[in-house]
């Protein structure tokens, strides 16, 4: 299924969900309307029994210039504005929906992101670049502080120096710099963009999707375990997988020398 809503495209086939912003003559910067499209796309995925994997991307020469200030109208003299209800209400809620998701979520970014914009590429599982894309924290240039889990992502990926400097002088990061620095997964040639995203989605389509959720649980508790804690919890969701269909494929598929037939079960 294809639908497209008024500031994103969205498609579901084979289990796979692609959700592209769609608003390049703005950058595809974050409007109310967007925020929404995106809710509607996550809540449809959320429902799915069949889900194995979400593609982020957009359309245009930019994947995501962050907010889109111009929504923000001027206030009358003396007033101010509460900005952490955005925050609250929108860009806290999308962050935490991805990473809670139990599929693979991979970001292709395919130019600049700025500001909420990178923090909601970095929020995705694994992200991929083209190179002529950047990564761009430009928060104190208006007088702010790097948002949407801007100030967890970057320190964890690329230390304290790295995330400083990126964000107090608000210089770009172009792709294959932060591949080096380990912000991304991949810096791909632009004119792979399409082959890529094709590939991806067969990747997610016929992988273990059991096993990949269980990785992207793992993974992401180990900030806050112990090695103890982290080894009784691998013990934990081994032996989940270890009664799963998709292993059981797995090991025969090995001993017969062939590839394996995952159903994501």
């Amino acid at each position: 299924m294809a639908y497209e809503y008024q500031h994103v495209k969205f498609d579901y086939q084979d289990g796979v969900g692609r959700i592209t912003l769609n608003r390049p003559d703005t950058l595809n910067s974050f409007t109310q309307v967007m925020h929404e499209d995106i809710k509607a796309a996550l809540s449809f995925m959320e429902s799915r029994d069949d889900l194995r994997g979400l593609i982020i991307t957009a359309t245009g020469r930019g994947f995501c210039a962050g907010q889109d200030l111009s929504e923000r109208k001027p206030l009358p003299p003396g007033q101010k504005r509460d900005l952490g209800l955005g925050l609250e209400n929108n860009y806290r809620p999308l962050v935490l929906r991805l990473r809670a998701l139990p599929v693979p979520v991979v970001c292709m970014v395919n130019g600049v992101a700025a500001g909420a914009g990178a923090s909601v590429a970095l929020a995705c599982d694994i992200v991929f670049a083209v190179e002529s894309a950047k990564f761009i924290q430009a928060f104190s240039k208006i007088g702010l502080l790097p948002d949407a889990g801007g100030t967890h992502f970057w320190p964890r990926m690329v230390g304290t120096q790295r995330s400083m400097g990126a964000a107090l002088f608000a210089e770009p990061v172009s792709a294959r710099q932060a591949e080096e620095w380990g912000l991304i997964w991949r810096c791909i040639p632009d004119a792979d963009l399409e082959s890529r995203l094709a590939a991806l989605h067969e990747t997610l389509a016929n992988g273990p999707t059991r096993a990949y959720a269980a990785t992207k649980q793992a993974i992401y508790a180990s900030d806050a375990n112990t090695l103890e804690a982290q080894m009784d919890y691998e013990t934990q969701l081994q032996r989940e997988l270890g009664y799963t269909d998709d292993y059981l494929e797995g090991m025969v598929a090995f001993g017969e020398k062939r590839k394996p037939r995952f159903t994501g079960r």
